[in-house]
């Protein structure tokens, strides 16, 4: 059995480097979205806006969100140890799952202030929304530009970008909302924004929900097909059966294989051969780096063994019957 393990004192250094990075930028999103969300919840109060205490609402599940990102990232560098054989990378899938799972009930809770704010109207001071609204354009396209560098192979940052465009979104809404209510006095727009913005909330944290789930549920990559993978090692010469093919993942940019293959009978030297020809096309064909085979030889039947008392009965017999032929008058 063999494991190949692509990695190496330089790609240790760039993964701290590259998580210290991405700890940086998770505090400065903290940090602007700590101060908006108190500017934001003072003037909806104000204002009577309830797209602005809404998104404010929004803001602090997205400083929770984020917080819960950064002790994530903390732990996910962590080493493997006797327990955490693979380590704590997961820990960032399940904070991306409870971040996909904070969007859906934001969302469900503005949905039913906004039903309420329908049957019992309130007036809504126009300009003073108008002001924070693009102040939280300006703070959720800087956020956006802070994290979306360091979202392709990070699952949990890519959480933490989708709340921040919804924010921004929902800015957008505000911005159209606040116009409204000034200028033609719309108090209903205040309330189909928040819907709208409860809409986009709740779509958005559907997939982050759907592909953290499949990664705890160990299901095989959207990009990967078993079937293909185990009609590409049954291609190869030599190789006759295909067993226990489990392909699953452990975070979003590690993928694990592991299958028992059935080969001819061959010399050890021409194993090795077979094996490293196996794991070098399976790496570069379907890009899974951790890979586990393990190849068994099949074997010729060897002949049935006499049993030593039939052995003894036979070399009697044989024995009696030439007796008794040197007996007989010629």
């Amino acid at each position: 059995m063999v494991s190949l393990q692509w990695c190496g004192c330089a790609d240790d250094s760039v993964k701290v480097v590259n998580n210290s990075q991405k700890a940086k930028v998770l505090w400065i999103t903290v940090g602007l979205l700590a101060v908006f969300f108190v500017a934001e919840w003072s003037v909806g109060l104000w204002s009577q806006s309830l797209s602005l205490q809404a998104d404010a609402g929004h803001i602090l599940s997205d400083i929770t969100a984020l917080a819960i990102s950064l002790l994530a990232s903390f732990l996910a560098q962590q080493p493997a140890n006797k327990k955490a054989t693979f380590g704590h990378q997961r820990i960032e899938v399940l904070a991306a799952l409870f971040n996909g799972l904070g969007l859906l009930a934001i969302a469900t809770f503005i949905i039913l202030e906004a039903i309420q704010r329908w049957q019992h109207p309130a007036a809504i001071l126009g300009i003073p929304m108008l002001a924070i609204a693009v102040l939280g354009l300006i703070v959720n396209l800087l956020n956006i530009t802070l994290l979306h560098p360091h979202t392709h192979d990070d699952l949990n940052l890519r959480g933490a970008l989708l709340h921040v465009i919804a924010d921004t979104v929902s800015s957008v809404g505000v911005i159209i909302a606040a116009l409204a209510v000034h200028l033609w006095d719309w108090w209903w727009a205040d309330v189909a924004i928040s819907l709208l913005v409860a809409t986009f909330t709740g779509l958005s944290a559907l997939p982050l929900v759907q592909e953290s789930l499949k990664i705890f549920l160990e299901y095989a990559p959207e990009s990967i097909d078993p079937v293909e993978v185990e009609i590409s090692l049954k291609s190869f010469p030599g190789v006759i059966q295909v067993e226990k093919l489990h392909i699953w993942t452990i975070s979003l940019d590690k993928v694990m294989l592991s299958a028992n293959l059935t080969v001819e009978c061959i010399t050890i030297q021409e194993r090795d051969r077979l094996l490293n020809k196996l794991e070098s096309h399976i790496q570069k064909t379907f890009n899974i780096a951790e890979i586990t085979l393990q190849l068994t030889s099949c074997r010729k039947a060897l002949p049935l063994p006499i049993h030593p008392l039939f052995n003894q009965d036979l070399v009697f017999m044989l024995s009696a019957s030439k007796t008794h032929s040197n007996l007989e008058p010629s």
